[in-house]
């Protein structure tokens, strides 16, 4: 599950260096435009998700989990196929929101990992499970802009071989995943008292739960809202430094792979201190220490201060959504997860549309400066909400039933 897991983030990740210069060669030529499109189509393919996830969630708690991988999988694949058929922006939106609406991968991913993997192991799975995952979005645009150069900026054929990696998902999928009987059977069960509307009630009862869909929503809107402006303000750290000022695009590329690496180091080792020491005790730590991180990236005097900050804040992104998931897990019937999860990739995919549009608007309006110092002020009341709000999961615990509230 982990290697489909890096290959699908690896696909779909593969487009962020050259979708907003594709749109240029859809009939948008003016600079703010192109702009203005690129952070449309992205945000829908988000808002899409982010309706559609609970409905996924449900089918998956009625059909089985591993069906619901290799239904997104294969989606993604087609619709990534059909953008290299676009002759327009209109056809490329509609197209990426058709992607958004019937994909939801992370979250059939979490809820396949948490029906099959021991109660007691959950932390440290969905921990490897994000590990691969930042390890797809690592190698996807650095794959990605090297394919657009390999074929001379015929980002077409770029589309149809990112396709390819997804279909290449399906078919691990099918072929090597493995859903317990136990699983289904607890799924189909369910499934048959429960519909659509039945999950929004049944989780309406699942208290403890509920108080997690924010914490997730603030967790990715803070990650998300600084991306759009993230080579801004580099180019602001080195405008007067020559030298560096020609290799801004790679100065940001290296950014968002420190991140991503810390990240990718961290990850595993906080995912297992949380089966161990608790979830929300791991939670809260890196949540205020992403806030913290943000302090030496708001003030930075230089470009190397900043990347400094940004490779910290990887270290403690690691253990804040693997964490909450792994909480969310405990917390919830296990026949009920796939719907449970469903819901909560709304939150994420809500905080993933929002942050870029928010994020945006605030630095256009106050400057990069501040909208950094709004986030460390979101992760202290995300951190705030945690410790107010989100008890502790504690081993022997008696976990509320399907028709029970908590």
């Amino acid at each position: 599950m982990c290697a489909v897991q890096a290959i699908m983030m690896m696909a779909f990740s593969s487009m962020n260096p050259f979708l907003a210069l594709f749109i240029g060669q859809l009939g948008v030529h003016n600079p703010r435009a192109v702009d203005l499109w690129a952070g449309v189509v992205a945000s829908a393919n988000f808002l899409m998700s982010a309706i559609m996830s609970p409905v996924w969630g449900s089918v998956a708690d009625k059909r089985g989990k591993k069906l619901m991988v290799m239904r997104t999988t294969l989606a993604i694949a087609i619709a990534t196929s059909l953008m290299g058929f676009s002759r327009n922006v209109y056809e490329l939106l509609f197209i990426r929101m058709l992607q958004g609406a019937f994909s939801g991968f992370s979250a059939s991913a979490n809820a396949l990992v948490a029906s099959t993997i021991p109660e007691e192991r959950l932390g440290f799975a969905l921990g490897w499970l994000s590990t691969f995952a930042m390890v797809g979005s690592l190698v996807g645009p650095l794959l990605g802009g090297v394919l657009v150069d390999a074929f001379h900026h015929n980002y077409r054929i770029v589309f149809h071989l990112t396709a390819a990696f997804a279909t290449t998902a399906f078919l691990l999928t099918w072929a090597m995943i493995r859903e317990s009987k136990t699983s289904t059977n607890e799924s189909n069960g369910m499934g048959r008292r429960i519909g659509l509307i039945g999950q929004f009630k049944a989780v309406r009862d699942l208290r403890t739960v509920q108080v997690m869909f924010f914490v997730l929503f603030a967790a990715q809107f803070s990650v998300m809202s600084v991306q759009p402006v993230l080579p801004l303000y580099i180019r602001e750290l080195v405008g007067r430094d020559p030298q560096l000022f020609g290799v801004i695009g790679t100065l940001s590329g290296a950014c968002f792979a420190v991140t991503g690496i810390a990240d990718l180091i961290f990850s595993p080792f906080l995912g297992k201190r949380s089966d161990r020491i608790g979830y929300r005790k791991v939670l809260s730590i890196s949540l205020v220490g992403a806030a913290l991180c943000y302090i030496p990236q708001a003030l930075a005097p230089n470009v190397w201060v900043f990347m400094l900050g940004r490779f910290l804040l990887g270290a403690f992104i690691g253990g804040i959504l693997p964490t909450a998931n792994a909480l969310v897990g405990r917390m919830t019937p296990k026949e009920m997860r796939g719907r449970v999860y469903g819901l909560t990739a709304s939150s994420t995919f809500l905080g993933s549309f929002a942050g870029p549009l928010v994020g945006g608007a605030v630095s256009a309006g106050f400057g990069i400066r501040v909208m950094l110092a709004a986030v460390i002020l979101l992760y202290l009341a995300n951190f705030a909400w945690v410790r107010w709000r989100v008890p502790e999961w504690r081993e022997g615990e008696e976990r509320p039933s399907a028709h029970t509230g908590a």
